[in-house]
């Protein structure tokens, strides 16, 4: 009797962190809610998971994030206020945050234990079921492929037909490594779009003892199978419950894949990372990038090296 795989319905997306490397920015706000030219990064993310196919997200959050609920609910007044300006392209814009065909919904995680604790706390909300899990840190470059077609949708059809976990890797240069976790897919050569079998993965290895290059970019599709492997992960890495300890389990059970990023990520949970996504997507947006260009380009007799 053939065993049918579960689909993939929701998304849980975790956003209880402090951002403590944005401070002191995310002191009073969110670093969720820090705006990528004139949206705020949670709303590219959340975009992201529509374009896969993903109609139900929750939000992992904390007491001290309510702007980020309250950027995906419906702000009547504002809306009225609109309406009454006839300011009907900001009015569209306003009521596409969160489309009528999408659930976003909230939980609390009271106290910070880790990833792996983060997604546990959006088990009651999932059930049984296999999940995706995205990380709002990274975001991915719109611009650079179809997010409708690839990545985090490719990642899904492979978990809909084949049922093996997938994560999203990037190669990252080897002096770098010990910032990020690493997969071991046993020398494989990955090209964008390739999936191949993970045998381990490595959090932040010192160059001369990394398996590979090709980084986690914050990425997850994950089988039910991993609910029980969560519940009795111990706190790892500082005192924490960790995702990767998890994973680490249920790869001994069944295949968790790597899939190769195609086109590009940004780092926006760094100040570097940040500024440099808001300068490449301020270039690149459909009615100020024009002129923003211009603007950059008169900056350049300002450039010292």
């Amino acid at each position: 009797m053939s065993v049918i795989n579960k689909k993939v319905k929701k998304a849980v997306i975790p956003v209880a962190g402090l951002g403590t490397r944005m401070l002191p920015a995310t002191k009073a706000i969110p670093k969720e809610m820090l705006p990528l030219v004139d949206k705020p990064l949670i709303q590219y993310v959340v975009n992201e998971c529509i374009k896969a196919g993903i109609n139900e997200i929750i939000l992992v959050t904390h007491s001290s994030k309510n702007s980020i609920e309250n950027h995906f609910d419906t702000s009547f007044e504002l809306e009225a206020i609109l309406e009454r300006r006839v300011k009907r392209q900001l009015l569209d814009e306003v009521q596409s945050i969160c489309p009528n065909h999408v659930t976003i919904m909230q939980t609390r995680q009271g106290i910070a234990k880790g990833l792996g604790h983060a997604v546990l706390c959006a088990k009651p909300l999932i059930g049984d079921e296999p999940f995706a899990v995205i990380l709002p840190d990274v975001i991915l470059d719109e611009y650079s492929t179809d997010l409708s077609k690839y990545n985090l949708s490719e990642m899904l059809s492979r978990f809909n037909s084949s049922g093996a976990s997938q994560i999203l890797v990037e190669p990252v240069p080897l002096e770098s490594v010990a910032d990020y976790g690493v997969v071991d897919c046993l020398g494989e050569n990955l090209q964008p779009g390739d999936s191949k079998p993970i045998v381990r993965v490595v959090e932040k290895p010192k160059p001369e003892e990394a398996p590979s290059n090709l980084s986690i970019v914050g990425r997850y599709v994950l089988s039910e199978k991993i609910w029980p492997l969560l519940a009795k992960t111990a706190p790892g890495a500082g005192a924490e419950i960790q995702l990767t300890d998890a994973i680490a389990m249920l790869m001994e059970k069944e295949p968790v894949e790597a899939y190769h990023l195609q086109g590009r990520s940004h780092d926006c949970g760094n100040k570097l990372g940040y500024m440099q996504a808001f300068v490449e997507y301020g270039m690149k947006h459909k009615d100020l990038g024009t002129a923003f260009k211009d603007w950059i380009m008169t900056l350049q007799n300002q450039i010292e090296k």
